[in-house]
């Protein structure tokens, strides 16, 4: 539906950040709009002989602050609108969290779930090969993101190098650490979003060790959620979980750490021993404490707003809230922790690797953590004093402080 096209979400939200700013039209009118897009076609050969053709993109939103930064979706709903999304929320993201990068991201429409191990290498080579010139560590950093992983930006960076010929690890994030990956990426954005959940828990006077969760999407950042709830915030009652095949739910709790391990062997998170089952959709509007939205764009809108009951809700999903769900939950007293602050975390961690790479000095794990949940706590305590001096919903706070810092960068360029 037109209304939850994800680039006129992004848009809309600027929208309303510039007003309450009273940002001038030039600066407006410019960052609505990717400072550039590519789209390629790809054709790759398949095991059984035959050649596919896939459409692919990569978006630089903006780079005012430093080299556009952000991840690659592999997805069968993959289009320029959603990648275009992406890219500005990354944009506000790396902002947000003031880290020195800008915002881009990059797509590809396919299932990988239907593709062989050899078949998604031929892809990320090819993809690679199409985007090559328009990346570089002073340029532009792709990372994984939904359907991608370290392997594949192992693939990526070693086509990289070979069309360069020489070493560039930095090129991109989210790689093995056995070839210059960083320490702590694997759990960042889930970290990240529980150190937010922490300080949110001061601030409201919820106490995180007796609260009850539910997770809404159990890949890579909701099975880190679950088990990082418990170990950084002391306790909490986990009640249920879902994927893309459906939830489960016990009130009486689940063992974060038994279900993530029987979601690893099985794939599913369907039957797990002691639950009933339950759709993702009434998941969202069971009576916890705390909501994990993790897995897609546009599952809480003003249809369903009116019935959400957490208290708080940690997006660690990118745009799982629309505005309008934004203003509804803002006068009922649910308090959201927007996608680009509470799951900037993994950006945070992919600038650490981008540093440790170009210096070829790598961290400790606990210097990671310590560095990661400084920059969190930070950027928390920007929005949240934002959200309560301008009377702002949070996502809205956020955007007033992360669209500050982006056009100050641009008119300190002279651009606008």
């Amino acid at each position: 539906m037109a209304e939850l096209n994800p680039f006129k979400i992004a848009q809309q939200q600027l929208d309303e950040a510039a007003k309450k700013l009273g940002l001038d039209a030039a600066t407006h009118e410019f960052l609505r709009w990717p400072q550039r897009e590519f789209r390629f076609t790809i054709p790759v050969k398949m095991d059984n002989g035959r050649t596919r053709v896939f459409h692919a993109y990569r978006v630089q939103y903006n780079s005012a602050r430093g080299p556009t930064k952000g991840g690659l979706r592999w997805h069968p709903d993959e289009t320029i609108d959603t990648v275009r999304a992406l890219a500005a929320w990354m944009t506000w993201k790396c902002a947000v969290v003031n880290i020195p990068l800008g915002g881009g991201k990059g797509g590809v429409t396919c299932n990988p779930k239907e593709m062989t191990e050899t078949e998604k290498e031929r892809l990320a080579r090819a993809y690679m090969r199409a985007v090559a010139r328009q990346l570089g560590v002073h340029r532009d950093v792709p990372a994984p993101d939904v359907y991608t992983n370290p392997q594949i930006m192992a693939w990526m960076m070693d086509e990289f190098e070979i069309i360069h010929g020489e070493s560039h690890p930095g090129v991109i994030t989210g790689k093995p650490i056995a070839i210059g990956g960083s320490q702590g990426r694997g759990d960042a954005t889930a970290r990240g979003g529980v150190y937010c959940v922490r300080e949110a828990c001061k601030k409201t006077g919820l106490d995180p060790a007796k609260a009850s969760y539910a997770i809404q999407g159990f890949g890579n950042a909701g099975q880190y959620a679950a088990t990082l709830h418990k170990e950084i915030l002391g306790g909490g009652k986990l009640v249920a979980v879902s994927d893309s095949r459906g939830g489960v739910i016990n009130k009486d709790g689940i063992d974060p750490d038994e279900i993530v391990r029987y979601k690893l062997e099985s794939g599913k998170v369907e039957g797990f021993p002691g639950t009933t089952p339950i759709s993702n959709e009434d998941l969202l509007e069971l009576d916890v404490d705390i909501m994990y939205p993790a897995a897609l764009e546009g599952v809480i809108t003003e249809r369903n707003a009116g019935n959400i009951k957490s208290k708080l809700i940690c997006e660690l999903a990118n745009g799982p809230t629309t505005p309008a769900a934004d203003e509804i939950l803002h006068k009922k007293g649910n308090l959201v922790l927007p996608d680009f602050m509470a799951n900037a975390g993994g950006v945070t961690v992919s600038y650490f690797e981008q540093v440790q790479n170009t210096y070829n000095y790598y961290w400790d794990l606990p210097d990671v953590h310590r560095q990661l949940d400084r920059r969190m706590t930070e950027a928390f305590n920007a929005v949240y004093d934002t959200h309560k001096k301008a009377n702002a919903h949070m996502r809205l706070a956020a955007y007033m402080v992360s669209v500050t810092r982006v056009a100050e960068a641009c008119k300190l360029r002279g651009w606008v």
